[in-house]
């Protein structure tokens, strides 16, 4: 398993090369930083100074050579917006995303995994029914139009939760769940259809009749097995929001996290702090995706990794 995370590491630190230098071309073929800057009334003479301290007037393969020096550094430049250090505002704004992701998806997999489980023990009941058709509508209301309407009931309605922002837990809560419904929705459809087809196997129906109790069963070896298709769903949806979800939510309710950041970068063409922001995304996923492998063999040590 050790070899196995070596090569992965190896593997991720590739992508994470390749992502970036797709970054450094797109962000010097999409905006001028110069136009963006400086004022119109400004004189070639000031364009052309700028343009050379930011060493824009240099061949794309001197740039590029410069930016691959830097990057081995860590080096990403100043923000063109802040005139900080990019990876220092990244890195600054990187706790307030994970803790909406975090929320966001312990919530997802608090109320998604049992409610699925229930909804799978008497398939096209009532209970199943109104569970499936809550999923259905989690997964297809927008999420921009679904923190909207949660900030308009719960904040602005009833006044028990911020509108915007972040620095208490209630700030948290309705972000959180904006992020966390679609989620929630897919993890408890998953489980459902996965604990319907396991209680439909053989070792299920052998135990029953044996006299096992259906908790025992349930809880004990079929939540068990399913598992890793759980895991697969939950990771993939982590990957998701860490890669551009979290983009809407931050932006609908003003949390001060990457997503915010990364629409500033975008707005203001500030490209050394695109390029930060895209670097440690690329990271976390990498992170993420190894990390998933080696839950995988702890789950069950019959898995494969080679």
């Amino acid at each position: 398993m050790a070899k196995f995370l070596v090569n992965r590491l190896v593997q991720g630190m590739l992508v994470i090369l390749g992502v970036t230098l797709v970054v450094f071309v797109a962000t010097r073929l999409v905006g001028d930083p110069v136009q963006m800057m400086l004022p119109l009334s400004a004189s070639a003479e000031q364009r052309a100074a700028f343009s050379q301290e930011l060493g824009l007037d240099q061949p794309i393969g001197t740039q590029f050579l410069s930016f691959a020096a830097d990057l081995l550094r860590f080096d990403f430049g100043d923000s063109l917006w802040q005139r900080r250090p990019a990876l220092d505002i990244v890195l600054a704004k990187l706790p307030k995303t994970l803790q909406l992701i975090a929320a966001g998806f312990g919530f997802a997999v608090a109320f998604g995994i049992p409610l699925g489980a229930l909804a799978a023990v008497r398939p096209d009941g009532l209970l199943d029914r109104i569970i499936v058709s809550v999923s259905l509508i989690g997964l297809s209301v927008p999420q921009f139009w679904l923190g909207l309407i949660l900030v308009m009931v719960f904040a602005v309605n009833l006044g028990l939760f911020p509108t915007s922002g972040s620095g208490s837990l209630a700030h948290i809560v309705l972000p959180a769940v904006t992020l966390g419904i679609p989620s929630m929705a897919r993890i408890m459809m998953l489980t459902r259809s996965s604990v319907i087809a396991e209680l439909n196997q053989q070792y299920v129906r052998t135990a029953r009749a044996r006299g096992l109790p259906f908790r025992r069963i349930l809880f004990g070896h079929t939540m068990r097995n399913i598992l890793v298709p759980v895991l697969t769903l939950t990771g993939w949806e982590v990957i998701s929001a860490w890669a551009g979800y979290t983009v809407v939510v931050e932006t609908v309710f003003a949390w001060p996290g990457l997503g915010m950041t990364a629409m500033n970068a975008i707005n203001h063409s500030d490209m050394f702090l695109l390029q930060a922001i895209v670097f440690v995304v690329a990271v976390g996923i990498v992170l993420v995706s190894i990390l998933l492998d080696a839950l995988y063999k702890l789950i069950d040590p019959r898995i494969d990794l080679a």
